[in-house]
């Protein structure tokens, strides 16, 4: 399996990945020109059952190398956090853009069977569904959180049972703007039920933005860097009121070192 080169648990982009003529004139154009082919191919292997933990992996790498050749750096912080947990976790992170979803798999998978929690559209949209379903996502509405909470109670506790670490967005769509009071508190309370860690991780992933029309047909912007943080891991205890503040806190503070605006949080459900 290819996976990414890490330094200590960091990662960062490599020198010279920067396309020439069409990464400089259009960055968009020379990411969507490579990026429906890399989905395709992984549609085409997970429909006929070939959608492997490796080749996930392997095109997510695409993904993040295609936005590194449209002129997109990256930098991937604290991975060591993970290398030392010898069972399934659950990461609990911010939803700022499409990115985290295709990149996240070339960290996480290498080191542990993966899923992710996902809106439910996307596991019935043409062509990612049959990427979806092959990884076992859990599917939620977003829009009935009452149901949506027994499906990951259920589910999510069927795959972390299973051997999966789960990735958890709890402020559900994405938004560049990073409000504390709309990170729910569904991943502290799965980790409690289920007696696994809590990993706190920061994005910031604006370089892909958000379409007017089709969220995932936006602009690629390569003066945002790409940052995901890892925190150390947290045992849940009692109702996990402390470790959802100190999620809350940890997501806080990276965006704001990295330059974002970020309200005062407050903690609660």
């Amino acid at each position: 399996m290819d996976v990414l080169e890490f330094d200590n648990g960091t990662y960062r982009t490599p020198p010279g990945r920067r396309g020439k003529l069409l990464a400089r004139i259009s960055p968009t154009a020379s990411f969507f020109l490579r990026y429906p082919w890399i989905i395709f191919k992984a549609a085409w292997r997970a429909k006929r059952g070939r959608l492997d933990g490796a080749a996930w992996a392997d095109a997510s790498r695409e993904v993040l190398e295609a936005l590194e050749a449209a002129g997109c750096t990256c930098e991937i912080t604290g991975v060591e956090h993970l290398r030392g947990l010898d069972g399934p976790y659950i990461v609990v992170a911010n939803h700022m853009s499409t990115l985290e979803t295709m990149v996240l798999p070339v960290v996480l998978q290498p080191l542990r069977k993966t899923t992710f929690v996902v809106k439910r559209s996307l596991t019935t949209m043409p062509v990612f569904k049959h990427i979806m379903n092959s990884r076992q996502a859990i599917a939620v509405t977003q829009d009935n959180p009452r149901e949506d909470l027994k499906t990951m109670l259920a589910e999510g506790l069927d795959r972390l049972q299973r051997g999966y670490t789960l990735v958890v967005f709890p402020q559900g769509s994405r938004t560049m703007q990073f409000d504390p009071k709309r990170l729910n508190t569904i991943g502290v309370k799965l980790a409690a039920r289920a007696g696994v860690p809590l990993v706190p991780c920061a994005v910031a992933t604006d370089a892909w933005g958000l379409g007017d029309w089709i969220p995932e047909l936006a602009k690629i912007d390569p003066a945002k860097p790409i940052r995901m943080a890892f925190d150390a891991p947290l045992q849940v205890t009692g109702r996990g009121e402390a470790q959802h503040a100190r999620t809350l806190e940890f997501i806080g503070e990276r965006l704001s070192e990295w330059g974002y605006d970020v309200p005062q949080a407050s903690g609660g459900e």
